[in-house]
């Protein structure tokens, strides 16, 4: 199960870095979205995986972490409206600019470059 987890992990940071490195706005969104997926899963695997055990002490001899639940759950919340916002974001640029391009355009044809 651990390895599946880290697999899982490694996989949603490797796609969602490939989105960041994109030259559009709307994938560096997706892949921003994914990061923050791939590191809520890593806080939530930092208080041990573990199956049918309470985040109580002294209700069971095992318990688990309750402070990465915790943690993951207000990631989750900020994740969301930093998401919304970052949409937002992009779809005025792409509104006023009329393209969602992130890089500037190259100017080194203009005639003040001559």
């Amino acid at each position: 199960m651990e390895t599946l987890y880290a697999v899982t992990v490694g996989v949603l940071t490797a796609c969602s870095v490939f989105l960041i490195l994109r030259g559009r706005s709307f994938p560096i969104v997706i892949g921003i979205t994914m990061l923050s997926y791939a590191v809520n899963l890593f806080l939530f695997s930092s208080g041990r995986l573990a199956i049918d055990q309470l985040p109580l002490i002294g209700h069971s001899e095992t318990y688990t972490d309750p402070l990465p639940q915790a943690l993951v759950l207000t990631a989750i919340v900020i994740g969301f409206a930093m998401t919304a916002y970052s949409i937002i974001l992009a779809v005025r640029v792409r509104g006023e600019i009329g393209s969602d391009e992130v890089n500037e355009p190259d100017h080194s044809d203009s005639e003040g470059s001559r």
